[in-house]
């Protein structure tokens, strides 16, 4: 078979675009906010990253155009080269600033900030270990290292030591989520500590889901738990409580300098924009002004979690805002994605591999902005499709 031959053979997303049942790449034409408009019809959108509520904050388009203004639209290079502006510099103390650490390092996508890292501190011979649950970008950077990579089982603390017991004495890395993308749990930031004490290795958390939301700050796991000293490195996105695009990394003045050499993704690829920056720095301000938003995200959140389960829903061990239905198999995932979708509610249907077979989801996740009458339209409508596809 010719590598053209498998692109024409692929016939699985196909197939269900002409049933039907495909729910990628939905065309949004308005913001990013509790409604949005696909395909000229308003929905309700319970399915959105945007955990805060302020991708169409008025503050934050200004910025935005103002920094555009300033700097142009791009940079035109690398960090490494041409690309490093007086703004990037600006953002980065900000970032270090904000979740405890000495230094930052922006990257233009989150997923570059994971391979960026990853590829760059584990080298032959050396090891990185991951949770089974861990985000793809996590483990795309274990591949483009030379190290070796072990999993351990979901949050499971006797499996992570007994993973450390086989590999005691080499250099390892330990790589988790701050909260798991799709079951909505928190990792055990202080055991993982713990562990990577015990058995010499350094530890390393995606905060990509708990920035904004964990921490009355909003700074992250590693702060909710008051472990940001054990946590020798941090990583964020930008493109869910940041109302943005990008990423970074945070830890000493020692790794943030080795990365800035050693990093292929943020050498060889051209630099965040100076219009992304420019809405970092002022959703940072709006945070800090307005810890409502994050005291207000929790309190939809625990209303939606009550609700579901009251239903009959299974929510799993979700204890954040990303609250996932599992509802079994693919036929039932899509299925009550499409019912939902009829009845104007955007929602993510999770499929294998992003989760194990016959264990699929209908992956919700709440912002702070929704209202109360949002919240109960949609439950009206999980309530009634749940019971007309006895899912509960």
């Amino acid at each position: 078979m010719s590598l053209l031959d498998k692109c024409l053979n692929f016939q699985e997303a196909k197939k269900a675009m002409a049933m039907g049942h495909y729910p990628y790449f939905r065309i949004i034409s308005s913001e990013q906010d509790t409604e949005v408009t696909v395909n000229g019809k308003r929905m309700l959108m319970m399915g959105s990253n945007s955990y805060l509520g302020l991708t169409n904050h008025p503050r934050i388009i200004e910025a935005a155009k103002q920094a555009t203004d300033k700097y142009g639209t791009g940079c035109a290079g690398s960090r490494f080269l041409n690309g490093t502006l007086d703004i990037h510099i600006e953002l980065e103390a900000r970032l270090a600033e904000y979740v405890g650490k000495e230094d930052s390092l922006a990257f233009s996508a989150g997923y570059m900030a994971n391979l960026g890292a990853i590829s760059a501190m584990v080298d032959r011979g050396e090891y990185i270990v991951t949770d089974k649950f861990d985000h793809a970008s996590i483990l795309d950077g274990c591949f483009l290292s030379y190290g070796k990579m072990v999993r351990y089982n979901h949050n499971d603390m006797e499996s992570l030591e007994r993973t450390l017991k086989n590999i005691e004495g080499k250099n390892s890395l330990i790589v988790v989520d701050g909260i798991f993308s799709m079951e909505g749990d928190i990792a055990k930031v202080p055991e993982i500590c713990d562990l990577g004490k015990k058995y010499g290795a350094i530890v390393m958390v995606d905060e990509a889901h708990s920035l904004g939301v964990l921490h009355k700050t909003g700074a992250g796991a590693a702060m909710h738990f008051g472990r940001t000293d054990d946590v020798d490195i941090i990583m964020g996105t930008f493109s869910k409580s940041l109302a943005s695009a990008g990423g970074f990394i945070a830890a000493s003045k020692d790794i943030i300098h080795y990365l800035k050499h050693k990093s292929r993704p943020l050498i060889f690829s051209a630099s965040l924009p100076p219009a992304s920056a420019a809405t970092v720095l002022e959703a940072l301000k709006i945070i800090k002004e307005e810890p409502e938003r994050i005291e207000k995200l929790w309190d939809n959140t625990h209303y939606m979690a009550k609700n579901f389960k009251e239903m009959g829903y299974n929510t799993g061990n979700s204890n954040t805002p990303v609250i996932p239905l599992h509802v079994g198999s693919i036929n039932n995932a899509f299925g009550m994605w499409k019912r939902l979708d009829e009845e104007g509610v955007f929602i993510n249907p999770v499929i294998p591999p992003a989760v194990p077979p016959n264990d699929c989801l209908i992956r919700c996740s709440f912002m702070s902005t929704h209202t109360k009458s949002q919240l109960d339209q949609a439950l009206d409508k999980f309530e009634q499709i749940g019971k007309e596809l006895h899912l509960i």
